[in-house]
C-alpha cells in the first residue's frame, strides 16, 4: 500500500494543473508571467483570483490526497509514510509532464502537511510565510523562513521521526528549486523601500 500511495503521490504531483488550466481556460501559456515557473501563483498573475485559487487548491490537493490517505485511512507509517510525503513534492518539483522542468513546490508541499498533521504544521507554515513575505524582498528567502519557522515548530512539539524524515527531503527539494533566489542577497522589505525612497 506505500508503494502504491507513493507512485500515485508522485504522479498526482507531477501533474502540472496551472499549466494545463492556463491553456485550457486562458489560452495562455503561465510560464511567460512572474518568474517563468509552472506553478499556481503564477497562475494567480495570468488570470486572476478565481484562476489562481482553482490552481493553488488543486496542487494543494495533489499534496493532501496521497499523504492523507496513507497516513490517516490506511496507517501508513516508517520509511513508507516518509516516502507518500515526499513523492507530490519531487514529481511537482521534476514533472515528466514538463520534460523534468517542475515548478517550485510551495503549494504541494503545504498540501503533504494537511495531510500529515491536518491544521497544526499547515497553520504554521502559512502565518510565517506570509509574514516572512511582507519582511524580505526576495520570495526564496521567505521561503527559508517559513521552513525555519517549521523546524522550530517540530522541535518545541513531539515530533514523529517520519515527519522529520520528510521535512528533510522537502527542505533540499525547495531549496534547489528556489537556488536562483538565494544567490540574492537576503534584504528587509522596508530597508529597500527606503533606500529607493531616497
Amino acid at each position: 500500500m506505500a508503494l502504491a500511495l507513493t507512485i500515485l503521490g508522485f504522479v498526482l504531483g507531477a501533474m502540472p494543473w496551472a499549466v494545463w488550466l492556463g491553456q485550457w481556460g486562458l489560452k495562455k501559456d503561465i510560464r511567460t508571467y512572474g518568474d517563468h515557473n509552472p506553478g499556481a501563483f503564477n497562475m494567480l498573475r495570468a488570470g486572476g483570483v478565481m484562476w489562481g485559487g482553482l490552481a493553488i487548491a488543486l496542487e494543494i490537493g495533489k499534496g493532501a490526497l496521497p499523504v492523507g490517505l496513507a497516513s490517516t485511512v490506511f496507517g501508513v507509517d516508517g520509511w513508507g509514510l516518509v516516502a507518500c510525503a515526499v513523492a507530490p513534492v519531487i514529481g511537482h518539483a521534476f514533472s515528466p509532464f514538463l520534460g523534468f522542468k517542475g515548478g517550485k513546490a510551495i503549494a504541494v508541499t503545504f498540501g503533504t502537511w494537511i495531510g500529515l498533521t491536518l491544521w497544526t504544521v499547515p497553520l504554521v507554515s502559512a502565518l510565517s510565510l506570509v509574514v516572512w513575505y511582507r519582511l524580505l524582498t526576495v520570495s526564496g528567502w521567505a521561503v527559508m523562513g517559513a521552513l525555519a519557522c517549521m523546524a522550530l515548530f517540530f522541535v518545541l512539539t513531539p515530533t514523529p521521526w517520519e515527519h522529520w524524515a520528510a521535512f528533510a527531503v522537502q527542505v533540499g527539494v525547495l531549496v534547489y528549486r528556489h537556488r536562483a533566489d538565494l544567490r540574492q542577497p537576503l534584504r528587509l522589505r522596508a530597508l529597500a523601500k527606503r533606500e529607493a525612497a531616497g
